[in-house]
């Protein structure tokens, strides 16, 4: 597994309750794969939401588990699936990079990072460095 173009986006409050992630979460295992949780040692929460429109209505709601089909991914991007990184632990600098630990449904654990930015960094999913993880 990896994550390719990881960046949370950096908020023009000073000190932000709450910010989002965003990247490519890429499955190359031939299973099938669940992310059931996720934590950072920059943040008190992080949690797996998903923007949905109801009633013309925009709305997030969290997701207990990210279904991975084998060899395939899910983009987490604005106004879709995205992390929710809350309250974080200390201001948040931009180019700094945050690591972030992905908790699979069979146990095993992805470290990867994300990098704070103002906006998706360039090319994002194919300039980033890959974190892999193989079962």
């Amino acid at each position: 597994m990896a994550v390719d173009g990881g960046w949370i986006r950096l908020s023009p409050v000073p000190q932000p309750r709450m910010l989002a992630g965003f990247g490519r979460i890429a499955n190359h295992c031939g299973d099938a794969v669940a992310v059931v949780g996720a934590s950072s040692p920059a943040f008190a929460e992080v949690t797996v939401h998903e923007t949905v429109v109801v009633d013309g209505v925009s709305r997030m709601r969290e997701l207990e588990r990210l279904a991975l089909p084998a060899h395939g991914e899910a983009v987490l991007q604005p106004g879709g699936l995205h992390l929710m990184l809350m309250q974080p632990v200390r201001a948040l600098a931009e180019g700094e990079r945050v690591p972030l630990l992905l908790e699979l449904a069979d146990g095993a654990q992805v470290q990867v990072e994300l990098e704070v930015a103002r906006n998706a960094p360039e090319g994002a999913a194919n300039e980033a460095p890959a974190h892999h993880h193989h079962h």
